[in-house]
């Protein structure tokens, strides 16, 4: 076979997997958060607990997530090293950013998260989860201005055979940075959503810990019917900017 199509292939099954996840933790931080914020309204330890449960969910989305990412960026340098080599000093930049501005930001604060329950006060508890939720939306971004370069390239130049940056604010906003980013977003919001109403249906088909499950029942409804209808003009607008740009 054609050794081009099965690193193509290799490459798909990789990022098909990985991409799983990415969007299933974005939206689930977001959730927690208001979970979170439900208990510093009513004071109900009903609502930490329940928390609890689904940050252990979100931390093990999280840690296949990162495994299936580090096989991915090896991936870029073998599978597809030339191209590497040629647009790497473009491409790394925001990858890079991400690392340092985003992903130790989400990690950082999940541990905290994940094992601070009797460790830390509520309000730093309740801080961590903030921070966890901005890390991976954050995480996000960075990628998004990867792909996004990728898909309509700006602010760079051809340097001896191989692409320069010479505008980073250009090539990190470049035509379709934001409108896939918006509706990448939005997606992973309705991810999160869904996969909560698939497990809290679980529970409740199981008659099994009901209060929690339909109240996560009751607020993935919440979250994945606004969500879907802000993705009808968000995705349209993005099928949009494919269409024109």
């Amino acid at each position: 076979m054609d050794p081009v199509l099965l690193a193509r292939i290799q490459f798909a099954l990789t990022i098909g997997f990985h991409f799983i996840f990415p969007p299933l933790t974005i939206g689930l931080s977001w959730l927690i958060v208001s979970i979170l914020a439900k208990h510093k309204k009513t004071g109900d330890e009903f609502y930490r607990r329940m928390a609890h449960f689904w940050v252990k969910l979100f931390a093990l989305s999280f840690a296949v997530g990162v495994a299936t990412c580090i096989t991915m960026e090896f991936q870029f340098g073998t599978n597809w090293a030339e191209y590497s080599r040629f647009v790497g000093d473009i491409f790394g930049a925001p990858l890079a950013a991400e690392g340092i501005l985003a992903f130790f930001l989400e990690s950082s604060f999940l541990a905290v998260l994940l094992v601070g329950w009797n460790r830390v006060s509520v309000r730093v508890h309740r801080f961590a989860a903030w921070m966890v939720a901005i890390g991976a939306t954050l995480s996000a971004f960075w990628i998004i201005v990867a792909n996004s370069w990728q898909q309509t390239p700006a602010g760079y130049h051809i340097v001896n055979g191989r692409a320069e940056l010479t505008n980073f604010a250009a090539a990190v906003f470049n035509p379709s940075t934001i409108p896939r980013y918006l509706h990448t977003v939005d997606a992973a919001l309705i991810t999160g959503a869904f996969f909560m109403l698939g497990v809290s249906a679980w529970y409740l088909l199981k008659k099994r810990h009901i209060p929690f499950a339909k109240e996560s029942l009751r607020l993935g409804l919440i979250f994945g019917f606004v969500a879907s209808v802000v993705q009808l003009e968000l995705g349209h607008l993005h099928g949009v900017q494919v269409a024109f740009t």
